[in-house]
């Protein structure tokens, strides 16, 4: 082999033997970058990134909590793996025992922390809204406007003025600021799974979803105690058959609105709203809060009892009459006396 041959593949070899140990050393500070650790061990903690922010102010919002130690340094792991995307906004959960790689993950899948939030049954879609408020998850005023909207009703599938009744009550799991076109459409398709269940016993006992769901709503706010659901349901089934008119007087309150006090008078039983069923016929207009479960099976499925009337007894329970005078006699008892 000539010299000039030689010498140039002794350098080829060193070159190679230069660049392999070069992305070694690449290799192996990656690895040590991204899987390094502020901590061994550590409790975890809730940092919030905000809107906009960019991977250093990131680093140091972390490093100022204590999840990492050194903010270039992360930025550094944050910059080799820039290609898996841009960290995204939203309150995380922690530890400065997870790796930066861990760490990065998160803010890059959008892995922020999920609260409960409680909605009761019973609530009404005003309640709702303050409730998502308070909670940190929507705008109560958003919400209330989005959940009175019509267009927003019936982009989910619900032919209604509005989505009163149509938000089950349930315990859900949301990040804060989730924004209240995404909690409501979370609440509906819960309702929508609940109702899907009940459809073909609605449909079998001759009831449209609105109706169903009009009398669960009245039944809701009658009583909390499930046993008594269907007695109640029947009253009210009976009532309509006869073409009595309902009295119910959540209905009378739901219709009053703000004006409302606390104390239900005679003349709020006589003055007229669309929703007073001590003047008007029939079922009111629409659903006046969000009925769980029970409350719409006992709608669907009312107890077989020829009762008419029924009367709080005090105790959270309530005594069912058919006849009117056996219910004067009822009140006498359980309400006058009491009072």
């Amino acid at each position: 082999m000539r010299p000039g041959i030689k010498s140039g593949l002794g350098l080829l070899l060193a070159l190679v033997v230069v660049a392999a140990a070069g992305l070694g050393a690449y290799v192996v500070g990656s690895t040590w970058l991204l899987g390094r650790r502020a901590s061994p061990s550590g409790t975890a903690m809730t940092v919030e990134i905000p809107k906009g922010a960019s991977l250093d102010q990131a680093s140091r919002l972390l490093a100022k909590a204590g999840v990492i130690d050194w903010p270039r340094l992360f930025m550094l792991a944050g910059r080799l793996t820039s290609d898996d995307g841009p960290i995204l906004a939203g309150e995380y959960e922690l530890s400065p025992a997870m790796s930066a790689a861990r760490i990065l993950d998160f803010l890059r899948l959008g892995r922020v922390k999920l609260h409960y939030v409680l909605i009761p049954e019973g609530f009404t879609l005003r309640q709702i809204a303050a409730r998502l408020g308070h909670e940190g998850v929507a705008s109560d005023g958003t919400a209330l406007e989005l959940g009175l909207s019509a267009s927003f009703a019936a982009d989910l599938g619900i032919g209604e003025p509005g989505l009163e009744g149509y938000l089950f009550p349930d315990t859900y799991r949301f990040p804060r600021n989730l924004g209240a076109r995404a909690a409501l459409s979370a609440m509906a398709r819960r309702f929508d799974q609940v109702w899907r269940k009940l459809a073909p016993a609605a449909k079998a006992a001759g009831m449209s979803q609105r109706r169903a769901v009009i009398l669960a709503s009245i039944i809701q706010r009658e009583t909390a105690t499930e046993s008594e659901m269907p007695l109640i349901s029947a009253v009210y089934h009976n009532r309509l058959k006869k073409g009595m008119r309902l009295q119910a007087d959540p209905t009378v309150i739901y219709g009053l609105g703000a004006a409302f006090d606390g104390d239900l008078t005679r003349a709020d039983l006589e003055g007229d709203t669309p929703y007073n069923t001590y003047t008007r016929h029939g079922l009111p207009p629409g659903p006046i809060c969000s009925p769980g479960r029970a409350a719409l099976e006992a709608a669907i499925h009312p107890a077989k009892a020829p009762y008419l009337y029924f009367v709080a007894r005090g105790d959270g329970g309530h005594k069912f009459s058919v006849t009117y005078a056996q219910h004067v006699r009822a009140v006498d008892k359980y309400q006058r006396h009491r009072q």
